[in-house]
């Protein structure tokens, strides 16, 4: 079982003055509208509801925050979530580059999505969620271009491979691959940029994606716990 399994919902935002304050490591997770972003999300946290999918693609237009630890397996159990035993947040970005939204609320997006992205310091990672059939369109690349300078890490999720043959995936996870490979520092070093396939469909990739973003948040460590000398010394200093 994945300590990914106990996602619950945590919060959600509007504007960047109400970013939740908790000094843990955060992955948030970006895509374009109908890219398959919360099914991705909902699998690899094993719940059906945990991240809604809306009918009308491009209209969730908050950041939403789901947290790892401080609670008990499941959204569905009642029992209050500790926050000082949270140990990650998962961020689910509002999907980008849906046509009818209007002019206004793309604004928005753009302002939250690049600031976020590009100064939040609990991000530790960026999750990029791509149709594998139609990867890197200039949203994508822009969403590329706006997190590079950080220099932390992008894993890319080719979504829908089920629609691929097996020639055509590997085409697309090699194409991926060159691509991210292309972007580099200003001394010519390859970004920390990584793509897989993934389907949510028959379930590929997903033993992978959920390696990976518990490597990126520190979840594949256990946390350390308090040890006798460390207690004892407590007890001396009051």
């Amino acid at each position: 079982m994945s300590i990914l399994w106990q996602a619950r919902f945590f919060t959600t935002v509007n504007h960047l003055r109400d970013l939740p304050t908790l000094p843990v490591p955060e992955v948030a997770f970006a895509g374009r509208s109908n890219a398959g972003k919360s099914t991705a999300i909902n699998i690899l946290c094993n719940q059906k509801k945990l991240c809604f999918a809306s009918k009308t693609p491009g209209r969730t237009q908050h950041i939403n925050f789901f947290s790892i630890g401080g609670a008990h397996v499941g959204q569905h159990r009642k029992d209050e979530t500790r926050q000082d035993e949270i140990r990650a947040l998962l961020v689910d970005l509002p999907g980008y580059g849906y046509a009818e939204v209007p002019g206004a609320a793309k604004n928005h997006w753009n302002v939250l999505l690049g600031n976020y992205v590009q100064t939040r310091d609990q991000l530790a990672a960026l999750i990029l969620i791509m149709d594998s059939r139609r990867p890197f369109t200039d949203l994508d690349k822009q969403m590329l271009e706006w997190f590079a300078p950080t220099g932390r890490p992008i894993h890319c999720l080719l979504t829908k491979a089920d629609k691929l043959n097996r020639n055509d995936a590997t085409n697309a996870l090699r194409l991926a691959q060159n691509i991210l490979a292309s972007y580099v520092d200003e001394d010519g070093t390859p970004y920390p940029f990584t793509a897989q396939l993934f389907s949510a469909l028959n379930r590929t990739g997903i033993e992978e994606a959920d390696a990976k973003i518990r490597q990126l948040t520190g979840l594949d460590v256990l946390p350390t716990l308090p040890t006798l000398d460390d207690n004892e010394n407590v007890g001396a200093s009051q």
